[in-house]
């Protein structure tokens, strides 16, 4: 169905191929799930697929590939559109109309279909991927993972022979992620049709993956095999693998179910390693920060606070954030004495960064929010969960500022965000939004790096720090715009992060973001909370929450239906508990971190 013949893309100014050599055959009517860390091509692969390149996104491709027969080189998007359906990282960017069901019947007025046929397929698509009750709201207000569902289903109304989907669950809260893994799963088993999907979060998708294609590093020959021949030598694998491989499992399982069955013995050396407990991990309260107060911390508790960060994360990550300094945006006039170390014990002391009483927040006629009661003090790191459209993103906006609350109070630093300047706000929160490219508005890395070292009054040089830090392989010279999701969203954090604002607010900071990247922001987390800084992250990936938050506050119906210790909230939650909780169970057990230092404890 579809046919790679030394297929490489190289695009304008690039100094290396984007993608290189690619000579193989995707099976027709499987699921082939395209896997590989940030950066290596995955998405230009998929666009040589739908023709996007090199016809819309420039740059000179040499081999060939055909689709259905069809050479992409000869056949512009347009005239594939019947073979192929496509589904972007960016569901704002694919759609064309305003409304939910005008979204699902555009395509299908495209290819000219007859009336009666688009209203059942339209019925049907809402059925599928519950999308019945949004069918006349305008596209704008949906909340991002509901975006991505409708995105999803434009392109399933006019059923094609082929789909082709970029990171399509990034978005999607665990229960809505696997709805529409089980409609792709459907359309495979039950029309034939070819799956071609890229995503990072295998957790959730290699289960149901026929083939899975590596593509290993840049430059490096692509790998086709079976789910469990990839992912024996995948440097990217969801957190079942990396369980399997620590335990010395064979062979390595790919699913909870599978991992169950072997995980006895494992068990019972866990057992005997008791004494090392999990509570020892991130998920235990930071220490006590004596004499904190809202804001960042200044320049003596900061001095104390780096030395935190060095003592829990020492090397690069430590220096480079030594080098942004207190200043800028973080900059504030709290003289906090940090601990020598802030990973385990008491709550932070003194007032909290962030205080949210009674909060109420309306949209037009509709109360998204009801009643939050919400404190975040310096040190502390929680994570807002929840399924789509349950305000998540509202609370977080609500925090910043930019939406106003229809009742109760919300203080950041001692101010009201929605009554206080911008610019004595920055310097007291920072958000990163869902849509990292609200954030970029120069032509070059290397201008918004600089761009935001001087707004930030930060030593030159500290933002290109972190984006290195984050994702090594980003060129100055690159154009925000040709960067993957993965890279604009690791660049808009490190914008935001040169100005060490005493509250981070990030608004799915994992989304594009391979398992590598992921541990890199993990570790900028962790040195900025040992440093003082309050974070609250919205998320809808279990392993991140697991690995970092000390506290999960999750949200249903605009209120809160639970807060507390990361540990009690998500295993207490099919739907927010990480692999390892479910496999380990009922022992408390939650990342592979935590399992591989009570080995390595009860080892010496």
């Amino acid at each position: 169905m579809i046919r790679f013949e030394q297929v490489s893309v190289t695009y304008a100014g690039a100094d290396r191929p984007a993608l290189h050599g690619v000579d193989l055959v995707v099976p027709e009517g499987e699921l082939t799930l395209l896997v590989g860390p940030s950066g290596v091509g995955k998405s230009t692969l998929l666009g040589t697929v739908s023709g996007l390149v090199p016809h819309f996104t420039g740059g000179t491709l040499h081999g060939r590939v055909t689709v259905a027969g069809r050479d992409t080189r000869t056949h512009r998007p347009r005239e594939l559109a019947d073979v192929v359906g496509t589904v972007g990282q960016d569901p704002l960017a694919h759609f064309v109309t305003d409304v939910v069901e005008d979204e699902l019947a555009y395509g299908m007025e495209s290819l000219g279909l007859a009336p009666a046929v688009m209203r059942r397929r339209v019925e049907e698509t809402l059925d599928l991927l519950g999308l019945n009750e949004l069918r006349d709201r305008p596209l704008a207000s949906l909340s991002g993972g509901q975006q991505q569902r409708v995105a999803i289903g434009s392109v399933l109304t006019t059923h094609p022979a082929v789909l082709v989907l970029d990171e399509p669950t990034s978005a999607l809260d665990p229960a809505a992620a696997e709805e529409v893994l089980a409609v792709l799963q459907r359309l495979v088993h039950d029309l034939g049709t070819t799956v071609l999907m890229a995503e990072h979060r295998l957790e959730r998708v290699v289960q149901y993956a026929d083939r899975v294609l590596l593509l290993p590093a840049p430059g490096a020959a692509a790998v086709l095999g079976t789910p469990a021949e990839v992912m024996s030598l995948s440097p990217v694998h969801p957190p079942v693998v990396s369980l399997g491989r620590l335990a010395g499992w064979s062979p390595l399982p790919l699913s909870v179910r599978d991992a169950r069955r072997l995980a006895a013995p494992l068990r019972t050396r866990l057992a005997k390693a008791s004494a090392q407990a999990p509570a020892a991990s991130a998920q235990a309260a930071p220490a006590a920060i004596p004499g904190a107060r809202s804001g960042a911390a200044g320049p003596a508790g900061a001095q104390a606070g780096r030395a935190a960060a060095a003592a829990v994360r020492p090397g690069l990550l430590a220096r480079v954030l030594r080098r942004t300094g207190p200043g800028g945006r973080g900059g504030g006039s709290a003289a906090a004495t940090a601990p020598a170390a802030a990973t385990a014990g008491a709550g932070p002391a003194g007032d909290p960064v962030a205080l949210v009483r009674g909060l109420s927040v309306r949209r037009g006629r509709a109360e998204v929010l009801h009643g939050i009661d919400l404190a975040v003090a310096g040190g502390e790191t929680v994570a807002l969960m929840g399924r789509n459209g349950a305000g998540k993103s509202t609370l977080l906006a609500g925090l910043v500022g930019t939406l106003a609350p229809a009742a109760g109070e919300v203080l950041v630093g001692g101010r009201t965000p929605h009554r206080t300047p911008p610019q004595e706000m920055v310097r007291r929160v920072g958000l990163v939004p869902q849509e990292p490219r609200d954030l970029l508005y120069a032509d070059t890395v290397a201008a918004e790096c600089a761009a935001a070292d001087a707004d930030a009054g930060a030593e030159p040089g500290s933002c290109r720090a972190l984006v290195s830090a984050l994702l090594p392989e980003v060129a100055d010279g690159a154009h925000p715009r040709d960067l993957s999701e993965g890279q604009r969203l690791a660049l808009a954090l490190a914008l935001v992060l040169t100005g060490r604002p005493g509250l981070l607010l990030l608004d799915e900071p994992t989304r594009g973001l391979d398992y590598a990247a992921k541990a890199r922001l993990i570790e900028v987390l962790r040195a900025l909370a040992a440093e003082g800084h309050a974070i609250v992250l919205a998320t809808h990936d279990v392993e991140l929450a697991a690995e970092l938050a000390h506290r999960v506050v999750v949200l249903a119906g605009g209120e809160v239906v639970a807060d507390g210790p990361t540990a009690e909230v998500v295993v207490s939650s099919p739907a927010f508990a990480p692999q390892v909780a479910k496999i380990l169970a009922p022992d408390p057990w939650l990342t592979v971190s935590q399992v591989a230092r009570a080995l390595r404890a009860a080892a010496s």
